[in-house]
């Protein structure tokens, strides 16, 4: 006699070849769904893969990627000789069933997942800028690995913290930047601040006085010229190429260029990748001035084009090189911890400034990340997400090419979560952006990342926070407004 799976289960599954989504993911939504709304019971066991991909009429594989899925965001528990059930761990509070209410679902029509609430800086409109798949998380993981730490907080842990940060998450740190990152570093190197733009305060802090000469690239991150300019730094722009910063230009500045600000692994806005001979270069122009680079290696992990390029800190070997880095791109904004990497030498004072800008990082966070590294969720997702963001990024190219061809170009779509793009000198991009807010979406002007008065108008277009449809819709919407803008 045939095994069949339950026929509570299969409504919730309708599967629909026509739509746009693939199979696994329709299979996947349905049963994360059905976790979520208390169908499916913590304990409950699910079909065996064979019995319900017989059931759907899909193939096995299709089952498997969506049981896989699960298994790795954690709605899902595998026993070994005895079959796969939902996972007993499921946080309270990701449920969504209520005890007087349950949930109904039409089986005709998938359920609309609720809009989400308005946010004051753009949240999560199509196109913003340096957002990371929020959708794509493991929520389950992280917040049964949080909800361990907070049972356990003792005392120790609710008191105030040390400055540079817990020395397993440190240790986490620079072992991944060793292994993924070719970073020279060891854990006393390791500073754990708030986020990027708190390491790039404490640079300034640390390396800066009133006056000093930094260059920055030009175009580049206006949050990098806003921080170096609490100190009274002299920003000057530098001009930027196919190869990464002009580095004939710096010598041309002189001796009195305290640092250099640069994205070497991916220019921000621009998207070009460093040369190895610029690198060198750019190593050999820091040892002869005896001049600071600092490298702001934003979201280097996602290159789309070949493997992720190395860190500039790992080639340096004169100590002049300070490496910043951040989990707001590879797992969330607001997790709020990012991580500086300093030259021995320099460690006390780096210390001693990013204790005065903020005591220290909060504790239950950085437990939590620690054991989200140490256990392995940290790589297994990076892997993830580079496919998940492959196809994103597809589906923006696609867009554009079909509905804004020959009403921009695109610069640059090699790495990172954004596609840079240009516009015709008579087009503004500001005036793009505001008619694309009154719109429903956003993007980032490309003339507002630069300094000096020679500007190029162009169009920032993220895409890592979006799925492909959602894409496919926002530059249709795009189209139509750079049509009436030309």
């Amino acid at each position: 006699m045939r095994t069949t799976a339950s026929p509570q289960l299969l409504p919730l599954l309708p599967v629909e070849r026509r739509r746009g989504a693939p199979l696994y993911r329709q299979v996947y939504d349905g049963l994360r769904s059905a976790i979520l709304d208390g169908l499916l019971r913590p304990g409950q066991r699910v079909p065996a893969t064979r019995v319900l991909a017989a059931e759907l009429e899909v193939s096995r594989l299709t089952v498997l990627a969506a049981y896989e899925q699960l298994l790795h965001e954690g709605y899902l528990r595998g026993r070994v000789g005895s079959g796969t059930y939902v996972s007993l761990e499921l946080p309270e509070d990701s449920l969504r069933v209520t005890p007087t209410t349950r949930p109904q679902r039409s089986v005709a029509t998938p359920r609309r997942q609720p809009a989400p609430a308005a946010c004051e800086d753009d949240g999560l409109r199509p196109f913003r800028v340096s957002l990371p798949a929020l959708d794509q998380f493991p929520h389950a993981i992280w917040s049964g690995i949080v909800a361990k730490h907070a049972r356990r907080f003792d005392p120790a842990h609710m008191a105030y913290g040390d400055p540079a940060g817990l020395g397993v998450l440190r240790a986490a740190i620079a072992q991944h930047l060793r292994a993924a990152r070719a970073v020279r570093c060891e854990v006393e190197q390791v500073l754990i601040v708030s986020g990027s733009q708190l390491a790039l305060r404490a640079c300034a802090a640390a390396l800066l006085r009133r006056g000093d000469r930094v260059a920055v690239e030009e175009p580049g991150y206006p949050g990098a010229h806003a921080a170096l300019g609490t100190a009274g730094a002299q920003l000057v722009p530098v001009a930027v190429g196919a190869e990464g910063i002009d580095v004939a230009a710096l010598h041309a500045l002189g001796p009195r260029v305290r640092a250099a600000y640069v994205t070497p692994s991916h220019q921000y806005p621009l998207g070009a990748s460093m040369s190895a001979s610029r690198r060198l270069a750019l190593l050999d122009w820091a040892r002869r001035r005896e001049a600071w680079l600092i490298e702001d290696d934003y979201d280097s992990e996602y290159r789309h084009v070949s493997r992720p390029l190395g860190a500039l800190q790992g080639m340096d070997t004169h100590e002049r090189v300070v490496y910043i880095g951040t989990f707001s791109k590879v797992l969330f904004p607001a997790l709020r911890i990012g991580y500086l990497v300093v030259p021995p030498s320099s460690r006390d004072a780096f210390a001693a400034a990013r204790e005065a800008l903020d005591l220290f990082s909060p504790t239950l966070s950085q437990l939590a990340l620690a054991d989200f590294i140490g256990d392995g969720h940290f790589a297994r997702h990076l892997r993830r997400m580079r496919g998940i963001y492959l196809c994103r990024r597809e589906a923006l190219l696609d867009g554009l090419a079909r509905h804004c061809a020959g009403l921009l170009h695109v610069h640059n779509a090699d790495a990172g979560l954004h596609v840079a793009t240009t516009l015709d000198p008579d087009v503004s991009d500001v005036e793009v952006i505001r008619r694309l807010k009154a719109r429903g979406l956003t993007a980032t002007a490309l003339s507002t990342c630069y300094l000096g008065p020679e500007r190029r108008s162009g169009l920032l277009l993220g895409f890592g926070g979006f799925a492909e449809r959602e894409i496919a819709g926002a530059t249709r919407v795009l189209g139509d407004i750079l049509r009436v803008c030309s």
